[in-house]
């Protein structure tokens, strides 16, 4: 069975009728409780109105700021969005390297995303990797001299385009609160990765320390 977009967003997906939107639209608004639902369905917590408009708005975030800064930072730097974070996750580490494992967990990348990426970059002489000795198949990256200098002058757009899309737009109190809602949301999603074997979350910054974020470490 196709989905609809219902299906993904949270709304209680309903029976429509063909050639038209208008009982899924309906039905979706409807909420918990219809009659005649049985079987996994029948238990879902469906998101009422207020829960429904949180999520879109949020989906915002999540969807459309990773798009733009992606385009931004192609057009400004000639990196993708991804890539350069690869490259400002090993410039703010000892000796700039990482275990590719490592990295994928900080970039929230599958291992085969981030080979695919790093690949890329090693051509451009931007990363090198090399085998860790001993068992197992263990690489490092490595983040070379002129990586390390793509990243610090494309780190200014990057800041100057995470304010203009978001952080300019919210005051002081809005800014506490999406900082609650983001270590909320993380937290949530590194139980989930605890529970399923997944790396650990990566240690705190030293304080004072600054990034190529823009931030100042707490």
């Amino acid at each position: 069975m196709a989905s609809t977009a219902d299906d993904v967003d949270g709304s209680r997906p309903g029976r429509q009728r063909r050639g038209s939107t208008a009982g899924t639209e309906a039905s979706a608004a409807e909420g918990p409780g219809s009659a005649g639902l049985t079987g996994p369905v029948a238990g879902t917590r469906w998101l009422n109105g207020d829960e429904r408009a949180a999520w879109l708005a949020n989906s915002a975030i999540m969807i459309s700021l990773p798009a733009a800064l992606d385009a931004r930072m192609q057009r400004e730097a000639g990196l993708t969005f991804f890539e350069y974070m690869v490259l400002s996750v090993l410039s703010e580490q000892p000796a700039r390297t990482l275990q590719m494992s490592t990295l994928a967990a900080r970039t929230a990348a599958s291992l085969s995303r981030l080979s695919h990426v790093v690949g890329r970059l090693e051509k451009r002489a931007l990363i090198t990797r090399t085998r860790i000795p001993g068992p197992g198949r263990r690489t490092n990256a490595t983040l070379t001299e002129a990586g390390y200098e793509v990243v610090v002058a494309a780190a200014p757009g990057h800041v100057a385009a995470v304010r203009e899309y978001l952080i300019d737009g919210l005051d002081p109190q809005e800014l506490a609160t999406l900082r609650r809602i983001g270590a909320a949301v993380d937290t949530a999603v590194k139980r989930e990765q605890a529970d399923a074997g997944s790396a650990p979350p990566p240690p705190p910054k030293a304080a004072g320390t600054h990034d190529t974020h823009g931030r100042t470490a707490d």
